[in-house]
């Protein structure tokens, strides 16, 4: 299963020198519009072999960076802070529990400040994991629910999912960067100027067929195989981030049950977090990281994460856990009023009261009617206006 991983994350970072090629094509291109198809070809294979060392030391450079700095750059997108345990004690206390229970060292513990319900682990190493909750999920679930997402994250932790995905997250980042680099010297590329050249030049050889085939036909070829590889590099490599990431949730669930023995407490806490989970300002990669990603690709097919009903369903055919269905969560104002069982319905206001009739006890006591004593005159949120 390792190797079949690293085989993935290799050919992930092979795509970065089909984008190289595919820009020595167009490079050759724009110095020579007049060309054959075979010249470009051969011509942007020797263009590739000399660009080989640069690409190398450029995407390692890349790698490197975002190897030391990529918590500062998540933390910069999503305002993440480092918490203690003075600082939030239940929460603190949740994921002690859990790692001293299997004996996981401690990660990191992160808040950001959202009303999203959502949770991600980074790292790449024992002293950069780091686990991130944000206080939206803090506020919405119950300590079983939340005991259950930290588990979620110290399972990918456990299992190396941490270190696949910003991996992933990192060379997928290097492709995306080449190919918009590339994008853009295309599409701002004068190519009516380059027309004018080539169709001057077309015609100054338009005695032969031969010429005739290779002058602005060629040019027309290689541009467009370019622009395939380009987009092609840029498919496979969310094809490889998906096939790391998707199987990895269904795991890191049951990981996370295995851990806490409650898998109900897993489903419940998915049902609340389904839809709800947009971190907004966000980028895709970091989305990618999430317990839960709402963002989905043309027709689901993009989607980094299986779906919260079909991971519900896995929970409850192999952890046996109940499904409560998509769940609701009460507003501060529904907690408020919320009707208890013990509680006398609303009574009229004083006010409301017909007169008290000459003789009675109330008329007699000179205040209110008989039975109704000062504190019911109160509403729920205190005293009526």
């Amino acid at each position: 299963m390792h190797n079949s991983y690293t085989t993935k994350l290799a050919g992930l970072f092979l795509l970065i020198y089909v984008l190289v090629y595919a820009g020595a094509l167009v490079a050759e291109v724009v110095i020579n519009s007049d060309a054959s198809v075979d010249h470009y070809l051969k011509a942007g294979w020797r263009d590739l072999l000399a660009a080989f060392p640069y690409a190398t030391i450029v995407a390692a450079i890349w790698i490197v960076v975002a190897y030391f700095f990529h918590q500062n750059m998540i933390d910069a997108v999503t305002g993440g802070e480092s918490v203690t345990r003075q600082q939030q004690p239940r929460l603190y206390n949740l994921l002690e529990n859990l790692c001293i229970s299997r004996g996981i060292p401690m990660p990191k513990l992160k808040i950001m400040n959202s009303p999203a319900l959502n949770a991600f682990a980074t790292g790449l190493n024992r002293r950069q994991y780091s686990v991130t909750v944000t206080t939206g999920l803090l506020a919405a679930l119950k300590d079983q629910e939340i005991e259950a997402v930290l588990g979620h994250e110290l399972t990918h932790i456990r299992n190396g999912d941490v270190q696949l995905m910003v991996i992933a997250v990192i060379i997928a980042g290097v492709v995306g960067f080449f190919g918009e680099l590339f994008f853009r010297m295309f599409t701002n590329f004068n190519w009516s100027s380059s027309g004018s050249s080539s169709s001057s030049s077309s015609r100054s050889s338009s005695s032969s067929d031969g010429d005739s085939k290779g002058s602005g036909g060629g040019a027309v070829i290689v541009v467009i195989i370019a622009i395939a590889l380009i987009m092609l590099a840029w498919l496979l490599s969310q094809v490889v981030k998906l096939a790391l990431s998707r199987s990895r949730e269904l795991l890191a669930d049951a990981g996370s049950v295995e851990l806490t023995k409650n898998p109900d407490a897993m489903i419940s806490a998915l049902r609340k977090i389904e839809n709800r989970g947009e971190l907004p300002g966000a980028t895709s990669a970091v989305m990618e990281l999430c317990v839960d990603n709402p963002r989905e690709g043309f027709a689901d097919l993009f989607a980094t994460h299986p779906s919260v009903d079909s991971r519900v369903k896995a929970l409850v055919k192999f952890a046996g856990g109940h499904d409560p269905g998509p769940l609701a969560l009460p507003s501060p104002l529904d907690e408020g009023t919320e009707q208890r069982p013990d509680r006398p319905p609303a009574r009229p206001a004083p006010e409301e009261q017909p007169p008290p009739l000459p003789g009675s006890p109330a008329q007699s006591d000179g205040a209110r009617p008989a039975g109704l004593s000062a504190n019911m005159s109160r509403g729920p949120w205190g005293p009526r206006g």
